[in-house]
Parts: C-alpha cells; sequence; structure tokens
C-alpha cells in the first residue's frame, strides 16, 4: 500500500481508503446498499489493516452509528493504525440537517463513544449549505475550537457537488474536500477542482470511485436491486448513460493481465496528485484485497485519461439534466 499526505495536513492517508456507508446496512426509513452481515463486516475491517489500508470514513447517520460502532470495536486495539474520518451534520436522511455548534459538537460527543476512541482525525461537515456557512460564522469557528480542545485533528467538508468545493475553497481553508470523483462523473476535474485544492494545500477524497458500482463490470441499466438500496430511485436515463460510458471505456481501453475493471477504475482516481486517498465501499475481506491492489498498480497512462474525458465531454449535456 502507498500512503499520501492530506493537503497541507498532518494526516498521511492510505492510497486506498475503506467507505464505511455500506457496513452500516440497512436501517428503518434509511437506504444504502442493502442488508449486511456484521461479521462480514468486521472481517474486511481487520482485511483493510491487514493489507495496509488506514483510512477509514464513516458518518454519524451510516446505519444510524452502526457504521462507528463496527469500526469503534475494531479501533480498540487498533486504534494507532486507524486514521478515523466520520461526519457530523446530518441526523437522518429525512433532510432534519443541524450544522449549528451545539448539534455538532453533540454529534461529536456521540461519535467518539460509538468510535471508542477520545479524538477524530478528521471531522467533516456533511453536505452542508454554502449559503449557510456564510452566514453563520459561528460554524466554522466551531470546528477550530473542537480541534483546538483535541476533539480532532483536523477539519473538513464532504460535499454534494464540485462547486460547492470551489466555493469553499474561496473562503475558507479546511483541511479537506470529500466529492464524488470517477471515471464517470469528472466534474471535479473538468470544473477545476482539484486542481485549485492542489494549489491550496487542500486534500482531495475521491468518494464513489467505482460510481455506485457501474464500474465494478457488474452492473448496468438492466440490473434490478434489492429493497433498501438507494439505487432504486435513480432514474432509467441516469442508468442508461452510465452503463453506456462504462461500457465504451472498457471497449477503447483493455485491462492489463491481471487487472479487473474495479483496480482499473481506482487507478484512474490516483492518477490525479491532488487526490490524497480514494474510498471504495466495502462489504466483504475479498474485496478489500482486490481494492488495495489498486495502490501498487500505479496511474493510468495519460493518453487514456485524456479518452476518459473525451467520453465524459460527450455526455455532459445529458448528465447535467439527470446528475444525482
Amino acid at each position: 500500500m502507498k500512503y499520501r499526505a492530506l493537503g497541507n495536513s498532518s494526516l498521511k492517508l492510505s492510497e486506498i481508503g475503506f467507505g464505511c456507508w455500506g457496513i452500516g446496512g440497512r436501517t428503518l426509513g434509511e437506504t444504502s446498499y442493502g442488508e449486511t452481515n456484521d461479521q462480514e463486516s468486521l472481517e474486511a475491517l481487520n482485511k483493510a489493516l491487514e493489507v495496509g489500508i488506514n483510512f477509514f470514513d464513516t458518518s454519524n447517520v451510516y446505519g444510524a452509528g452502526k457504521s462507528e460502532e463496527l469500526i469503534g470495536s475494531v479501533a480498540t486495539d487498533h486504534r494507532d493504525e486507524m486514521i478515523i474520518a466520520t461526519k457530523a451534520g446530518w441526523n437522518d436522511y429525512s433532510g432534519k440537517n443541524d450544522y449549528s455548534p451545539s448539534a455538532i459538537t453533540a454529534s461529536l460527543e456521540a461519535s467518539l463513544r460509538r468510535l471508542q476512541t477520545e479524538y477524530i482525525d478528521l471531522l467533516q461537515l456533511h453536505n452542508p449549505p454554502i449559503d449557510d456557512l456564510e452566514t453563520h460564522p459561528e460554524i466554522v469557528e466551531n470546528l477550530e475550537n473542537l480541534k483546538k480542545h483535541g476533539k480532532m485533528r483536523e477539519w473538513g467538508f464532504s460535499i454534494k457537488n464540485p462547486m460547492d468545493g470551489l466555493k469553499i475553497l474561496e473562503r475558507y481553508n479546511p483541511a479537506s474536500l470529500q466529492v464524488n470523483f470517477n471515471m464517470l462523473d469528472d466534474r471535479a476535474l473538468s470544473c477545476g477542482l482539484l486542481e485549485k485544492a492542489r494549489e491550496k494545500g487542500v486534500g482531495i477524497i475521491s468518494r464513489t470511485p467505482l460510481c455506485f458500482g457501474f464500474l465494478s463490470g457488474d452492473i448496468d441499466e438492466t440490473t434490478t436491486f434489492s429493497p433498501g438500496d438507494h439505487r432504486l430511485a435513480w432514474s432509467v436515463s441516469l442508468k442508461k448513460i452510465w452503463a453506456q460510458s462504462a461500457r465504451k471505456i472498457k471497449a477503447q481501453h483493455p485491462l492489463q493481465q491481471g487487472e479487473t475493471m474495479i483496480q482499473s477504475a481506482l487507478r484512474f482516481c490516483l492518477s490525479f496528485s491532488g487526490v490524497a486517498s480514494t474510498i471504495p465501499g466495502m462489504l466483504k475481506a475479498d474485496e478489500v484485497v482486490e481494492n488495495a491492489k489498486a495502490s501498487l498498480q500505479g496511474p493510468l497512462p495519460p493518453s487514456v485519461l485524456a479518452s476518459i474525458t473525451k467520453i465524459n465531454e460527450a455526455v455532459a449535456a445529458d448528465f447535467q439534466q439527470v446528475k444525482p
């Protein structure tokens, strides 16, 4: 496993991180990727440490705290080996958001209890409305205060879209921005966010590197998802765009010997120096092993990156109409 600095911060992350939404499982009234098995999740978390993954990204809302609890059960014996990132601001997926200092502080304290740790390595505001940050400066001031008191080492933002990231970089100096970025959704590249963040020393965490499974080679527009899977709510148009683009990429760029499509997709994210880590969701130990190997395979050739950009440019207008 290779490691990268998170921008100018003190944190050094494994290139392949562990996206922990999925292991939270399905909770009443909420969706993720369907039912999960806690024992398999724990095996995956321990396998991640075994292969050198040190970065674990979760949230208070994933599985209504269950994801954090599973990480906490592993962290009791391995805390010094782990860089744990969690989020605050969302209480559930119904839109009951609260970014006030009291709410963020309470959420952080609850996360600390579930994670069985005294500090968070990276606390991220979860999809905050940018205008709220501007009109309520106490939100960011509270993050600095929590850092000063040792509740977390660094703070950043997990954002809805790359344009929000550009606005944040104009006004604040977070350690990180977490954003969707993958072969089928390269908005963070095309809008200039990756370059701007690199210039400011802000680390990019690449979320959804497998584009919700459409870059796995196992999912297309005909796939039927199980109950509790958030992809059930997606439009036919969006699924068709992603499936068709994924087929074009695979047809134009045959995989290297021994390489999987999943590893190629992860290599794409790691081809950009501003990306500190990419965080595929992993539910089983064999998925962890496959994903981790991408770190040692190196970046994709520039010609391949340019070709992927052209494929995305061809569907950009349609994608803007149906983007998630």
